[in-house]
């Protein structure tokens, strides 16, 4: 059985600066504008190969509220690396570790780099504390918003805590970046579910200017395979949801379903279907296969992330899909065999889990206890362009995956950035009307 400690290992200082003096700073830099959120990546880069981490880190933090995050988990093949002028050589400059070492050395070194501004702008709710609703609530209060987090878990993050493995994104890292929101003098409502808890009526009742929706999506997709709703078939994100739940104590290891020796199959080839794998084989799983519909060339999944996967052992079946799942008479909870079409011809597979990693769309505990809000036929919120990100119903905004912008941890950034400027133009329109 694998264990949960982070594997990629950090740059010590004096790698860190020997990485960073590689750097270019080119006139036309591809990385930032590769990067979602257009980090100034040459000019922190520079102040860091200087010996100034402070000064880099404050560039960082005019773009980003979790560097720390976006330095581990960001799909750095893609975007800034993958559109670096070294990288023309196979030799980019290791953007995402450099962000991950002075995120790192900035919160050992416990430098504090902003003043709290006073909260007279307005008050903006927002509900859900993944990386959507960390960035409202970081951008708009450093912008003098008072900003109070509802969050249904038991601890604040959204899938950054609950949603990527420990392995991937260490805990405590989560944690040092919420806090750094909270100092901000952002307020986080834990076990409080909007829709339940609360209505938006109820918010408005509060005082509340605007409302963000940074809710995700919460309700997986289905297949249409028979024997898909056996209970030994689970859902991805559930899955992952669960796992982190028992690392952090909140439940026991018997309500992850994954035991000892099992066999394991995952269907689906995205990074959430890397992570299902991969923390399979640490849950004790003797063998776990990865099932596409597509080649490799086609796999949403980053090319590192894969990589890893071979790496500890996972399997992958190709051009290949599910057509039935059998279960077992002596256990409900176990599976007995799967049958796969293949490319050459249909396998029957002792399998004892199949694990579902096709996708999700948003729950409608929200929508459905408000008045006003509208959906598509799939259930992803509509949006305005103007005021953009501003729901059907006056007032409530909406960002991220639960208005369909469905992509990775600094693209739900990018759109939630974007949102919280028209939040805060939306909210000084009001003000100035009810002085007029």
């Amino acid at each position: 059985m694998k264990d949960f400690e982070e594997v990629s290992e950090p740059y010590t200082l004096s790698e860190a600066i020997k990485e960073a003096q590689r750097c270019l700073h080119c006139k036309a830099p591809g990385c930032k504008k590769g990067c979602p959120i257009s980090n100034d990546i040459p000019d922190w880069i520079s102040e860091l190969a200087k010996g100034n981490f402070g000064n880099a880190m404050n560039i960082i933090h005019n773009r980003s509220n979790l560097p720390a995050v976006c330095g581990r988990v960001c799909g750095h093949e893609r975007q800034c690396e993958g559109n670096c002028a070294l990288g023309k050589k196979g030799d980019p400059v290791h953007i995402g570790k450099l962000e991950r070492f002075i995120a790192d050395f900035d919160a050992e070194a416990g430098w504090r780099h902003e003043s709290i501004p006073e909260k007279n702008r307005g008050k903006v709710a927002v509900i859900g504390s993944g990386p959507a609703g960390l960035t409202i609530a970081g951008d708009l209060s450093r912008q003098g918003f008072y900003v109070e987090i509802f969050e249904m878990e038991p601890e604040a993050g959204g899938v950054l805590m609950f949603g990527i493995p420990q392995y991937r994104l260490p805990k405590e890292v989560v944690n040092r970046e919420i806090k750094k929101i909270e100092n901000l003098g952002v307020k986080i409502n834990l076990n409080t579910t909007i829709g339940k808890d609360f209505t938006i009526d109820d918010l408005f009742n509060q005082g509340f200017d605007a409302i963000f929706m940074g809710t995700g999506t919460g309700v997986p997709k289905r297949l249409a395979i028979p024997g898909i709703n056996h209970k030994g078939v689970r859902q991805g994100i559930r899955f992952l949801r669960r796992v982190g739940l028992y690392e952090n104590g909140y439940i026991s290891r018997k309500e992850v379903v994954i035991r000892e020796g099992d066999k394991v199959a995952v269907i689906g080839c995205g990074n959430t279907a890397m992570d299902a794998a991969r923390t399979s084989l640490r849950m004790g799983a003797s063998e776990v296969t990865v099932i596409y519909h597509r080649d490799i060339e086609k796999m949403a999944a980053l090319r590192a992330e894969y990589d890893d996967a071979v790496n500890e052992g996972v399997k992958f079946l190709w051009n290949s899909s599910v057509v039935n799942i059998e279960g077992r008479d002596d256990n409900e909870f176990k599976l007995k065999s799967i049958t796969v079409n293949t490319p050459d011809g249909e396998i029957v597979m002792p399998m004892d889990n199949v694990i579902l990693a096709v996708g999700s769309v948003p729950a409608s505990r929200i929508v459905s206890t408000t008045d006003g809000i509208d959906v598509d036929e799939k259930g992803y919120v509509l949006t305005r362009d103007n005021p953009y990100g501003m729901t059907t119903r006056k007032g409530v905004f909406a960002g991220g995956d639960v208005s369909g912008n469905q992509a990775t941890v600094v693209h739900a950034m990018q759109n939630a950035k974007a949102v919280a400027e028209s939040i805060a133009k939306y909210v000084d329109a009001v003000k100035l009307m009810e002085i007029i």
